[in-house]
């Protein structure tokens, strides 16, 4: 098997679909952990357990979308310079990640370590699960350590085009940690500390499997003694591009929480649809999310190659790949919303499944532009044009945001699925434009000129 895949020649679309696919079957793993997870500690452990290490939770992704940030900028550097054949660079900007995120990394683990307690009473966790979640967040500080090293690495593997160890490494850590909640959990009695304790060594097993596979098999990346050096330049770049993209995905999440405020207003029985149509909905994005990653990959790599006709018609490719998972799922959600409501909802609770299934009715049809967009922020991406991802992604969850702050109480549920479709349109309308505006003739005005 090839540990790098050169976008820069050959089928666009092909090149796109092998990419993307890995990466879906990799996030579905890792959705489908969270879901076990939660289910080994509600049951050895009850609610307050579950209550506890769920309130660290938000915490940790913010952990997790800083070091993906940093990552992900590592990443379109490095395939910028893969189709740039400058591979002399490429190892040095890898080096220099390697090297700052060791240092971010320790920085975050002393302070969170220190502060947790702090932390944990700033977001008002009560106190009859303080301690509780206490050890449980600072075995995740610990753990970032691992964390961090591990997104560098795959998201560095996924630069030079190689998907598929990075999933292989996620596979094993997840049946690992798995296999750990429930040794650790179920017969060793040791409560959120042994589910935290099979975090961390599931995560440290990544790290170290993502080493060695890169090491004896990825000379591209491979770095011995005289290859550890820190490029100012490229840390400034890569921290630059970082540093956009977490905020970027920092947005969503943010975004969601004033969401989850006015479901939260609207009742029990409202709150259970929501939730389930989101686990849902999360299921459902995940392969439109990874095409628009192969997509920036992809442009990536061929503006590091200066192929700007090969960028420009990654677009087009890249769109239609995207489009061809709509009638999937499309497809899938409309005839299978009842069961899928009812497995995630409780026995008998036919007025929040007759809820879910009345939004999905709705959100099956929003699921197009979810290709679209993600289409559209893949190339933003591979451009460098953090900026314009972000500012598109604001713009579609404060309008999605304030309507449903306006909407759902009065109309329910089901108006927060308009509210994301017209959130998502005012996104297209606003990240199309500027590729038609800026992005599409940048690349006309090169290959007219011959260049």
């Amino acid at each position: 098997m090839s540990q790098s895949r050169d976008m820069t020649k050959g089928s666009i679309f092909l090149h796109i679909i092998l990419y993307a696919l890995p990466m879906i079957l990799g996030n579905y793993l890792q959705l489908t952990y969270n879901m076990a997870d939660s289910i080994i500690i509600g049951k050895f452990l009850g609610e307050d357990s579950l209550a506890a290490v769920s309130t660290v939770n938000p915490i940790m992704t913010l952990m997790v979308l800083g070091a993906s940030g940093i990552g992900m900028g590592a990443s379109i550097i490095i395939a910028r310079l893969f189709g740039a054949e400058d591979y002399r660079r490429l190892k040095r900007e890898f080096s220099t990640t390697v090297i700052a995120g060791t240092v971010f990394s320790l920085i975050v683990f002393v302070l969170g370590f220190l502060l947790a307690r702090e932390i944990l009473i700033l977001i008002k966790t009560p106190s009859s699960i303080l301690n509780e979640s206490l050890t449980y967040l600072r075995i995740m500080f610990v753990g970032f350590l691992f964390t961090f090293q591990y997104n560098i690495m795959a998201h560095s593997l996924r630069g030079i085009g190689n998907t598929f160890m990075p999933v292989v490494f996620l596979g094993v850590s997840c049946g690992m940690n798995i296999l750990l909640d429930l040794l650790f959990v179920a017969v060793f009695s040791m409560g959120s500390m042994g589910a935290g304790l099979a975090t961390l060594i599931s995560q440290a097993l990544s790290v170290i499997l993502c080493c060695a596979y890169i090491y004896l098999r990825v000379d591209l990346l491979r770095l011995k003694k005289k290859d550890f050096v820190l490029d100012h330049s490229l840390l400034g770049e890569t921290v630059r591009l970082g540093f956009i993209t977490a905020l970027q995905q920092a947005a969503q999440p943010v975004g969601k929480l004033f969401i989850q405020s006015t479901i939260n207003s609207c009742g029990v029985t409202v709150i259970g649809a929501f939730n389930a149509v989101c686990r849902i909905d999360d299921f459902a994005c995940i392969p439109a999310q990874s095409i628009g990653s192969g997509i920036m990959t992809c442009v990536a790599q061929n503006r590091g190659h200066k192929d700007p006709l090969r960028v420009r018609d990654t677009m087009k490719w890249g769109l239609l790949a995207a489009l061809c998972y709509f009638p999937i799922i499309f497809t899938i959600v409309m005839v299978f919303k009842r069961p899928l409501v009812s497995v995630l909802t409780p026995d008998g609770a036919d007025l929040m499944i007759s809820m879910g299934v009345s939004y999905l009715a709705v959100k099956s049809w929003v699921f197009l532009l979810a290709c679209i967009v993600n289409a559209n922020q893949g190339y933003l991406r591979g451009s460098a044009r953090m900026h314009m991802a972000l500012l598109s992604t604001i713009l579609q969850i404060t309008i999605r945001a304030c309507l449903v702050f306006m909407w759902v109480p009065e109309y329910g549920v089901t108006a927060e699925a308009y509210a994301c479709a017209i959130g998502w349109i005012a996104q297209t309308l606003f990240g199309y434009a500027y590729y038609f505006l800026v992005l599409r003739r940048e690349c006309d005005n090169i290959v007219s000129a011959g260049g």
